[in-house]
């Protein structure tokens, strides 16, 4: 029997996936060891491999067929655009992808003008603007703090995840528009669904039962 393999986010999402998997029995102790060097982590019992990735990255590793099953933030599903299988909402990491701005903003959303938004989020930005409002905008990439943008003139609004909203209160910005709600899912690469199916839908099935 060949190994499945695991792309996981780094970071919190990898800690609250790895808390689930044990709720369903299958675990792997030394991906909690805090100073190992190691890669990539193996399960004999079930065979299973785990790796740590960065977000934007994992889809790609699932796609080319590196791991055959990823967890990942929706938003990161939805930017990279990639050929997969978005298969279960895990529920956690829940937050929303806004857009946002002072409170004068409003009315340049609601009267189609053609205005600047800045955001980590492109492809995202532009399905909303494009496909579901029909506005015209210039899109500007950034990578920093997005906050930042309305503040120094950059643009008029901004589209970027938000969790509490205490970062754009603080700088006398808030939520204008919602474009998505956002959670971690499941996604699977489309022949691994296909050539381990029953193995796949078993853990897929375990992982709904221990939400």
């Amino acid at each position: 029997m060949r190994y499945l393999t695991f792309a996981l986010t780094k970071g919190r999402l990898a800690r609250q996936t790895l808390a689930l998997l044990e709720k369903c029995g299958i675990t792997c102790e030394e991906m909690k060891d805090p100073d190992t060097r190691k890669l990539i982590f193996t399960n004999e019992e079930y065979k299973l491999k785990f790796f740590l990735a960065k977000g934007p990255d994992v889809p790609t590793y699932v796609e080319y067929g590196a791991a055959d099953i990823g967890v990942v933030g929706k938003d990161t599903i939805d930017e990279e655009g990639r050929k997969l299988y978005e298969v279960l909402d895990l529920g956690f990491g829940k937050c929303r992808m806004c857009v946002c701005g002072p409170a004068r903003a409003k009315e340049l959303l609601q009267h189609q003008e053609q205005i600047r938004v800045a955001t980590k989020y492109p492809h995202i930005a532009k399905e909303y603007f494009y496909n579901k409002k029909h506005q015209t905008v210039e899109i500007i990439k950034l990578n920093g703090s997005i906050e930042l943008a309305p503040l120094v003139g950059l643009s008029e609004v901004i589209v970027d995840i938000v969790e509490t909203g205490s970062t754009l209160r603080e700088n006398g910005l808030e939520v204008l528009e919602e474009v998505c709600p956002l959670s971690a899912r499941v996604v699977v690469n489309r022949v691994s669904m296909q050539m381990e199916s029953a193995r796949i839908t078993k853990i897929l099935n375990a992982l709904k039962e221990a939400l």
